[in-house]
């Protein structure tokens, strides 16, 4: 058995909620709140529905977890698959950067369902959050550049996250985390090639992804036993979905890194790989003055991740602007921003976003991709209509812990997700936002809608 296996586990099992620094427990409640507005964003969307009636055809009716799109009960197992589904639908979920992993999207559909299931408090599912972040984080960032390049790793390796988040609430010892990371990793799937069609696929990752770590914890509980060296076994994830594995990221700073707490917020409703390059352009924009009459070329200096995932060049639907460099950087030229609504209402049907987008172009950056996935920076050249050569620079894109969003953005967010799918009202968006911040002096994790 790998040594850091078992010192990874070892942590997990001896992690109480008193070892917990305020930052990491207000970040979680931050993190939560997030989550929450984007799960519930969700309401009505496609493929939403389909996940919905396969639960209430498969899952009793009368469960302990509650599905919050629509407010209906079922099994621990399904709310957290469909919830999971919900929670990444518009692009909104945090993402952390070194192991680009969506922690959150999985993490925390998990959790809630168990915790409803099981009774827990507040302070329960907490510590049981924490724990499944700082285990993704270390394992995605283990992995390294070559799985994600092949790999949807908040799929692959939020299984495991979810895995342990819901372990942690049913109060696993050393052993029994080895064998849930075993049976979790077993699991661990989901590849990109979906984008190529603008499937509906990616959903499917993240509920497959929180139910089946939640699966795996169930089942370990029962004493069900899993393989001892999942992650750097000879057969295990890093031989089979890796080139560049690193050991020594499973037990970095353990106890003393809190990596939940490196967790960035997206404030753009889109594929986080464009978030550098829009903040950038910007930031030129504000900084020169110009309008984007004024500008008559783009290039963002982007890493080869993004090269290799923002494919859509003409979008057609709300989708795949969200995967389309020029989309996204037509949307915040032309309105300022790139929020929910303006994907749903002009990403691809606005001539003067269409037109900007024509004038976009990727390039590959040494300096940017060198820098990645720790840092994610943004760099834009601009060549405007009278024949200036500009250029746009960032280094903490809006969101990253370096340039976080505050509480009160944080909750204009919430307040922007709900109102889009109208979810919840004004008043009980207000009470979710309250319920949030107080997380931790809740006695159970009640239905939350």
């Amino acid at each position: 058995m790998s040594h850091n296996t078992r010192t990874l586990a070892g942590f997990l099992s001896a992690l109480r909620y008193d070892d917990l620094p305020e930052a990491v427990i207000s970040r979680c409640e931050a993190l939560f709140l997030d989550w929450l507005g984007c799960a519930l964003a969700s309401k009505g969307m496609h493929p939403i529905p389909l996940f919905e009636r396969y639960a209430r055809l498969m899952g009793p009716a009368d469960g302990r977890s509650q599905i919050l799109a629509n407010g209906e009960r079922s099994s621990a197992y399904f709310a957290a698959l469909v919830n999971g589904a919900s929670s990444h639908m518009l692009e909104q979920d945090d993402v952390h950067n070194g192991a680009v992993l969506h922690a959150g999207a999985v993490v925390f559909p998990a959790v809630v369902a168990a915790a409803q299931d099981l009774g827990k408090s507040g302070k329960e599912l907490i510590l049981a959050a924490v724990a499944g972040y700082e285990a993704g984080i270390r394992i995605g960032e283990f992995l390294g550049r070559s799985h994600y390049r092949i790999y949807n790793t908040t799929a692959t390796v939020g299984t495991l996250a979810a895995a342990v988040a819901v372990g942690k609430l049913l109060g696993f010892n050393q052993g029994q985390f080895i064998h849930l990371l075993g049976s979790a990793g077993t699991q661990a799937s989901g590849l990109w090639q979906f984008l190529r069609d603008a499937a509906d696929t990616k959903q499917l990752h993240i509920a497959k992804a929180a139910a089946d770590g939640l699966l795996a914890a169930y089942l370990t509980a029962e004493g069900l036993t899993a393989a001892q060296n999942i992650l750097e076994g000879e057969q295990g994830m890093a031989v089979a979905m890796s080139r560049d594995a690193d050991p020594d990221c499973l037990v970095d700073g353990l106890g003393s890194r809190w990596t939940l707490a490196e967790t960035s917020f997206k404030f753009h409703a889109s594929c986080r790989h464009t978030h550098p390059a829009a903040d950038a352009l910007l930031s030129l924009m504000q900084r020169e003055g110009l309008s984007h009459e004024q500008i008559a070329a783009v290039t963002a200096r982007v890493h080869q991740g993004a090269i290799d995932l923002l494919k859509w060049e003409a979008p057609q639907n709300p989708y795949q602007a969200k995967f389309s460099m020029g989309a996204v950087l037509g949307l915040v030229a032309v309105h300022g921003q790139a929020g929910v609504a303006e994907f749903a209402q002009q990403a691809y049907s606005d001539p003067r976003v269409v037109d900007f987008g024509r004038k976009v172009r990727m390039r590959l950056d040494a300096e940017v991709d060198g820098a990645y996935p720790k840092r994610w920076l943004g760099r834009v050249e601009v060549v405007t209509v009278d024949g200036r050569h500009l250029l746009g620079a960032i280094d903490d894109a809006k969101g990253d812990p370096g340039n976080s969003l505050s509480r009160q953005e944080l909750e204009d967010k919430f307040r922007r997700l709900v109102a889009f799918s109208g979810a919840v009202g004004a008043d009980q968006a207000g009470a979710l936002i309250e319920r949030a911040w107080r997380l931790r002096e809740a006695l159970a994790v009640d239905p939350l809608v």
